[in-house]
């Protein structure tokens, strides 16, 4: 397992975390996913082995939100 730290856009509001939440759930080989409300970062822990960090980030910009 590996842990990713980012940081994105308007992942301090309740609507956008929740967005940003069920789209990682959506994710089988991600295993967990934090967001601090607090200042957007977003703590991902995945399976290095079936999805990269690059991987992750592409599906969420794909859905709209910005990477920090």
């Amino acid at each position: 397992m590996e842990t990713m730290t980012i940081f994105v856009k308007g992942a301090t509001e309740e609507k956008p975390v929740q967005s940003l939440e069920d789209l990682l759930a959506e994710v089988p080989e991600i295993e967990r996913a934090l967001v601090d409300v607090e200042n957007g970062e977003v703590k991902i822990n995945f399976d290095e082995n079936q999805i990269s960090e690059e991987q992750i980030i592409k599906r969420i910009q794909v859905e709209g939100f910005h990477i920090l």
